[in-house]
Parts: C-alpha cells; structure tokens; sequence
C-alpha cells in the first residue's frame, strides 16, 4: 500500500520522489522504490523524519505498528502529521505512543490503490484539525477516492471498502466459473465477467439513484435477469451479505482491542 501511495503521488504530480524518505525492513522494496521513483532510502525508521517533514505515513501490519511508533516517538510532538493506514488500529492506540498532541489521521485504503482506485475512509484524532484532514483527503486522492468518517464506523469503513475486493473477486470467480460450467471458454468468461462489473460499478457512479432501481431498470417480466435473482433471493443473498460486513467489522474490533 506505500508504494501505490508512492506510485500515486509521484505521478499525479503532487510531490516528487526525492522529497519522499522512505523505510522499510526489507531493503530491497526500499531499492525498488529508489529506482522507479528516486525516493530517498532511509537506514532506520527513525531517519525518515526530519526538521522539514509535514507528514509520516506508517504504511505497516496492526501487529507491528506499537514497535514502530516507539521508534520514531521522540521525534514527533505536535509535528509531523501521522498518517496510520493500519487495519483496526485507533487512534487511541496511536496516541498513547505517542502523546495528545501529536496530529494523528487514520486511514482505511483498498487494494485498488494499486491501479489508482482505493476507496479510501480517514478521521483525525489528536492535535490535527480540519487543515491536517484536508491535506491528508489530497494525498489519498492521488490513488482514488477518499471520503471522512467519524472514527466509530472505521472498522465498518474496513469491512466495506477495505475488505469488499476480496469478496467482490470471490463473486466474480464464481460467475466465470458458472459460465465455465455452462460451456464457454474461461478467457471469454473471465473478460465478460470484468467488464459486466465495470460497467455495473460506472452505471451506479452515473447515476443518482438507488441500487434497487437500477437493478429494475434491466429486471424486464419473465425474464432471464428476474429468474436469476429469484434464486440468489432464494439463497438469502441479502442477509450472506449482511453477515458478511458484521463479521468483518467485528474482526476489525478484534484486532483494534487485541
């Protein structure tokens, strides 16, 4: 996820990757990242801050962030920004690593950053305000779109955006499948499947209106559309779905309490 932020910034033109330092265990993402962006390659943690860094973005596993944070506390009081990207870290957590006037922004990207569509949900917490939300809105834009939330629907944000194109990919293998199962070729399946996706997701970014109507409007009498809903209806397709956010949102408070 740091390096499609990187990726996004860098070629949306909103910075350039020499004012970037970046750290990460593994020298040879760090490497990569150089080569591809000119980022300037850190030794420790702790050297990614500076006298001119606005913002540290901690682009690491829930199960690491404590130990991170210790190591580049006794550089942060009331600046740099801290952006933590964390799934299901609050920012309570955050702060008392650091102390109540570090300015701190939590963040709940996707995947899709990685092609420059993250749905991404932030809230702030600590010493930031409204000027540190904006900025931190800016910079995730360069990689999609980004709403605020308030910091109690952040795990929902997590199992909905977070967690949705890992079930969203689970549905349209499914649908290959079934059109594999009926006789066609799997290329063919696989490329209509994405593309009646696409085209789904850009009719309801088009459109003002409710999912339901939408679903009408190709919903024709005794048809072949109407006949498949009835079955997925039938199956309780509804309620799996509703399940399946609560289960996620409750494993999000898990993590964030564990």
């Amino acid at each position: 996820m740091g390096s499609a932020l990187i990726r996004g910034l860098v070629n949306s033109g909103k910075t350039s990757g020499d004012s970037i330092d970046v750290f990460d265990v593994d020298h040879g993402a760090t490497q990569a990242l150089h080569e591809d962006f000119r980022v300037v390659q850190a030794e420790r943690a702790e050297d990614t801050i500076t006298p001119e860094t606005g913002m540290l973005v901690l682009a690491v596993k829930p199960q690491i962030i404590g130990d991170a944070l210790d190591r580049v506390r006794d550089k942060i009081s009331d600046r740099p920004v801290v952006v933590s990207i964390a799934a299901g870290v609050s920012t309570g957590f955050i702060l008392s690593h650091l102390n109540s006037a570090a300015r701190v922004i939590r963040v709940m990207p996707n995947a899709a950053a990685m092609v420059g569509q993250s749905a991404s949900a932030l809230c702030k917490a600590g010493g930031a305000d409204e000027e540190d939300l904006e900025q931190a809105l800016e910079i995730f834009r360069s990689i999609g779109a980004a709403v605020t939330v308030d910091e109690k629907m952040m795990n929902v944000a997590t199992a909905l955006s977070g967690s949705g194109p890992g079930y969203l990919f689970a549905i349209m293998e499914a649908m290959t499948d079934a059109a594999v199962r009926m006789g066609m070729d799997r290329p063919t399946a696989r490329d209509l499947t994405v593309r009646t996706v696409q085209g789904a997701a850009a009719m309801a970014a088009t459109e003002n209106t409710s999912f339901s109507e939408l679903k009408d409007r190709i919903t024709s009498p005794g048809g072949t559309t109407i006949a498949g809903l009835h079955v997925l209806e039938r199956a309780g397709l509804r309620g799996i779905i509703m399940d399946v956010i609560e289960a996620a949102t409750r494993r999000g408070e898990e993590l964030g309490s564990g």
